[in-house]
């Protein structure tokens, strides 16, 4: 089968079967989880010519994500949907926006509550929290759902998960987002949190030929009390 007619067929026969309410059921066992993208990596190797490639590869490919990194996008957009009233308001989830002081990520940043139990740890509400707050206002303060879509796609383009269905999304909740910049054989640890950016080996800046757009970033952290040498 050509990548062209696979296509066609899987995202309009079988993929919607896949993703079709999936913030109700959302998996969150690891063997579930696996279970339902084993339908996808079995169904990529109907492609002769990419069969012998691994899942991911395949993926990159035939220019399809992982189905967790679609079920966490659907998420977010069922949320924008919530939020902006696209719903009728009677049947949705109650949400709580956390208007307590000073907020990080966007202006309608919600409330995130701590839940013991199962029934309510892996709910809808509980697990989109994080990820929607970490969205910035440029992608979450638009009139349009499919404006929404766009702006989403843009800001995750470098997420692992797209295509690597083990990796997790990146930058949201207290994870932090780590990098090594390497060059001539040294090593800036920049380690990006919540609330400030750590430099370590700072001293090694002088020896190394930096863009000035990263030597501008790292200056303009320094000057704001965002960064700590």
């Amino acid at each position: 089968m050509s990548s062209n007619i696979f296509i066609q067929l899987y995202t309009s026969l079988v993929r919607p079967h896949l993703d079709y309410a999936s913030s109700v059921w959302y998996p969150y066992k690891i063997g579930d989880r696996e279970d339902i993208e084993k339908v996808q990596k079995w169904a990529t190797k109907l492609v002769i010519e990419l069969k012998h490639l691994p899942y991911t590869e395949r993926l990159k490919r035939l220019n399809l994500h992982t189905l967790k990194y679609r079920r966490l996008w659907g998420d977010m957009i069922e949320l924008f949907k919530i939020i902006h009233n696209k719903h009728d308001i009677r049947v949705t989830p109650a949400l709580e926006f956390n208007n307590r002081g000073p907020t990080r990520g966007n202006k309608y940043k919600l409330f995130n509550k701590n839940f013991h139990y199962g029934g309510r740890k892996y709910s809808f509400t509980a697990q989109v929290v994080n990820i929607w707050n970490s969205l910035p206002d440029y992608v979450v303060d638009v009139d349009s759902v499919n404006n929404f879509k766009s702006r989403l796609d843009k800001f995750w383009l470098d997420q692992p998960v797209m295509f690597d269905w083990k990796a997790d999304l990146t930058g949201t909740g207290s994870r932090s987002l780590k990098c090594d910049i390497r060059v001539d054989q040294s090593c800036i640890k920049v380690s990006i949190t919540d609330t400030r950016v750590i430099v370590t080996n700072l001293s090694k800046v002088a020896n190394c030929n930096f863009s000035t757009s990263v030597l501008s970033v790292l200056g303009l952290l320094v000057s704001t009390n965002h960064c700590v040498v």
